[in-house]
């Protein structure tokens, strides 16, 4: 797939019960969110008549849950491609959008008494969650996205570890905004303050001084809990600050949060680049472009893998540039915001990465 046509596309969490949970079993059920999400599948629904596959899916999102166009929605991307490429009937798949704190562990281990063959948990914060639940489940399949692998980088062998590059994508955009700036003012908005959206903020700021060294980029986190990926007004409390200060581009890693840094985009007429999925659609003519992490493709490998017996326990699979887990969206919706000759050269850019010439910093 070339890379264009990848960025093209890329680049998008029980009744009574379980009302902590919300558990949304796709086709079926009913909960506080979703419903079938516009997902497809079914008898017969895919693939014009193949036969249905037998693999059970369960899915619990992270923070914000679907419809933060960002992280979660790039999950559920998955799931649909895996509903309907690898005809899963809507009945063989779950998904539970979480409340806070423990109500992770307990909605995995809802899903691990179930008769689901792989089991996802949607971000770090599932880390040890998992790793508890696999143990006490030993024949059942867990994911988990974005995993805080152990010390000892001993994973069980029914746990896969799904990690990403996120500072090679962030290179890039970070250099497309120090050769764009009009301003030598660029900033970052990150969500929780940890070592993962550190490498978001390491990598941008890289590139932005591999483009232009007389840029300077404005840090800003939005806290240091989980709530700071979901909290749109401090979004926007931080970039209308950063905006203030001169930037004339912001760069977010803060999932629903990125919502207010958009609206302070539109609101003072400046540039802000999206994150995880092509967030182009949230504020048409202000993004500039989007740093797409394939949540997406990880989550349907995954799947594929445990429905071909491929599914490889004990290890991280990790997704870069040259895997095409991560890109940055170019096509014709921003182009005209992206001179050729700027274009080219973030280009020359990815190769140098892709070849190893260039190491980006995670750190």
């Amino acid at each position: 797939m070339n890379r264009q046509r990848l960025a093209r596309f890329a680049v998008s969490s029980s009744v009574a019960l379980l009302a902590l949970a919300g558990i949304v079993v796709l086709g079926g059920g009913c909960g506080p969110k979703g419903g079938s999400g516009g997902a497809t599948g079914g008898s017969g629904a895919a693939g014009g008549g193949a036969a249905n596959s037998n693999v059970k899916v369960g899915l619990v999102f992270d923070v914000g849950g679907r419809g933060d166009q960002s992280f979660n929605d790039a999950a559920y991307r998955g799931l649909e491609r895996a509903m309907t490429e690898l005809h899963i009937p809507k009945e063989n798949v779950e998904y539970i959008e979480p409340g806070e704190g423990g109500d992770r562990e307990s909605a995995l281990r809802q899903l691990a008494n179930k008769p689901y063959d792989v089991i996802f948990g949607i971000g770090f914060l599932f880390s040890d969650d998992v790793l508890s639940v696999a143990k006490d489940f030993p024949a059942k399949k867990f994911a988990c996205v974005d995993m805080n692998v152990p010390a000892d980088g001993v994973l069980p062998p029914n746990v896969t570890a799904l990690k990403f590059k996120e500072e090679e994508g962030s290179y890039l955009v970070g250099a497309l905004s120090g050769w764009l700036t009009k301003t030598n003012k660029l900033g970052f908005v990150g969500g929780m303050q940890i070592p993962l959206i550190k490498k978001f903020e390491a990598g941008y700021v890289a590139g932005v001084k591999k483009a232009n060294p007389a840029a300077s980029v404005d840090v800003k986190y939005a806290g240091v809990d989980g709530s700071a990926f979901k909290n749109p007004t401090k979004g926007k409390e931080l970039a209308l600050a950063i905006y203030g200060g001169g930037a004339d581009i912001i760069y977010h890693a803060s999932g629903s949060t990125g919502l207010g840094v958009f609206q302070a985009a539109k609101e003072k007429n400046r540039l802000a680049i999206g994150v995880d999925s092509d967030q182009q659609p949230a504020a048409p003519g202000f993004v500039l472009t989007s740093m797409v992490k394939r949540v997406d493709v990880a989550i349907f490998n995954t799947i594929k893998d445990v429905k071909d017996g491929k599914f490889t326990g004990g290890q991280s699979h990790v997704f870069g540039l040259k895997e095409g887990g991560v890109d940055y969206v170019y096509d014709d919706k921003n182009k005209r915001l992206i001179p050729d000759a700027v274009h080219a050269k973030v280009e020359a850019l990815r190769s140098q990465i892709v070849s190893g010439a260039i190491q980006v910093p995670s750190e």
